[in-house]
């Protein structure tokens, strides 16, 4: 019996080590996402949403504040990504991305929905709450 509870205690140290290491290893920022690394990234984590972007692009300037308010709100839950689309051309043709700025949201790998346009931060959390539940 004194050996089952010493194992259960050590078992319970490991866990909540294990979950501290993961909830490090989740960025509180939006991290870069380019060609050779999207397949990786959209793996790594349950949820990512990728915001497709260009420089010159003012709609993608004026959601960028929310991006990163939303990068640090969702930690642990949700990975935030930037594709510059004009460096990363192949990405953007893959997606068929049109229009900037688009959101990839990526479920286990796999685009499940995206959001075309300077949808406001509340629009983007709504869209994020959707998919977590899904």
């Amino acid at each position: 019996m004194e050996e089952d509870a010493e194992l259960e205690e050590i078992r319970r140290r490991k866990l909540m080590e294990l979950a501290e290491k993961s909830q490090q290893q989740w960025p509180s920022k939006p991290v870069q996402v380019t060609d050779q690394d999207f397949d990786q990234i959209a793996h790594k984590y349950p949820m990512v949403v990728v915001d497709c972007w260009a420089p010159w692009c003012m709609p993608c300037h004026m959601i960028a504040p929310a991006i990163e308010e939303l990068a640090k709100t969702w930690s642990g839950k949700v990975v935030f990504g930037k594709l510059n689309t004009d460096e990363n051309p192949d990405t953007a043709m893959r997606f068929r991305i049109m229009s900037i700025p688009t959101l990839l949201f990526v479920k286990n790998g796999q685009v499940v929905d995206r959001m075309v346009g300077a949808a406001p931060k509340e629009y983007i959390e709504a869209k994020i709450r959707e998919h977590l539940r899904a």
